[in-house]
């Protein structure tokens, strides 16, 4: 099945960049700041109701709308799929262990082991933080691979791979591991001179819920990440292309 082209710069709706749209699925690129979809405390403007007002073309009586497969955080930028019916939303969901999810992220000083997994038994306490814990009845397994692809500046750009999709993961995993990410408050440095979250989900592969063909979308690297650590050459493939996923809450 070929790529759907880009949408015109005037058709993108206000706050996403389309990737891909088709008449089952939409793929965007989500910026930093912009929630998936709302909660019962925040009512913003959100990937959601960007999306349900574009495929709407306007028309509040129209009956299209969009469906959430997956999220990401408010602060973490990057790939985000939306369905456009229950039906295709379902087989994402359900197929989402096979599919291959590619983070970078820009954490605090310098891995002794330049590549590996880290992997605990996730939690989550009454004040909404995720935390590892040696008990299984209490936790979720999660795992998560990375591989240091720079580092300068007291900074390390990585490359991550989710083999697991727990809530706040990788930040939990950098964080607990004496790396967290840079820019997060909650799990890091509380008074972090950075406001920006470094994180961003950056490439996705996934079989298409109708045609079945394997589709994959990369973004580029932000230029919050190149300001951190200098210039880098494309990081694809640093941790291989196998696909070795065991699970997961469709969650960063």
């Amino acid at each position: 099945m070929p790529a759907a082209k880009r949408p015109p710069t005037k058709h993108q709706p206000r706050g996403l960049t389309i990737l891909h749209e088709d008449r089952d699925i939409i793929v965007v690129e989500k910026p930093c700041g912009l929630l998936t979809i709302g909660t019962d405390r925040d009512k913003s403007r959100t990937v959601h109701t960007i999306l349900n007002e574009y495929v709407r073309k306007g028309d509040p009586r129209s009956r299209n709308r969009v469906y959430i497969v997956h999220r990401l955080d408010r602060e973490t930028s990057g790939i985000l799929i939306l369905a456009k019916s229950e039906t295709a939303k379902i087989y994402l969901q359900e197929h989402w262990q096979d599919n291959d999810k590619r983070y970078l992220a820009v954490a605090h000083g310098k891995l002794a082991e330049k590549s590996g997994t880290i992997s605990s038994y996730l939690a989550e306490n009454s004040a909404f933080t995720v935390y590892s814990t040696d008990n299984p009845a209490l936790g979720k397994l999660s795992h998560t691979q990375y591989a240091v692809l720079k580092e300068a500046r007291g900074f390390s750009m990585l490359e991550i791979r989710l083999l697991t999709g727990r809530k706040h993961q990788i930040r939990v995993h950098l964080s607990e591991k004496g790396h967290p990410v840079v820019g997060d408050r909650k799990y890091g440095k509380a008074h972090d001179a950075h406001g920006t979250l470094a994180l961003h989900a950056r490439s996705l592969s996934f079989a298409h819920p109708v045609s079945g063909k394997r589709l994959t979308f990369e973004t580029r690297i932000p230029d919050y990440f190149i300001r951190l650590v200098g210039s880098i050459e494309s990081p694809a493939a640093a941790l291989g292309g196998v696909n070795e996923s065991t699970g997961s809450d469709l969650k960063e």
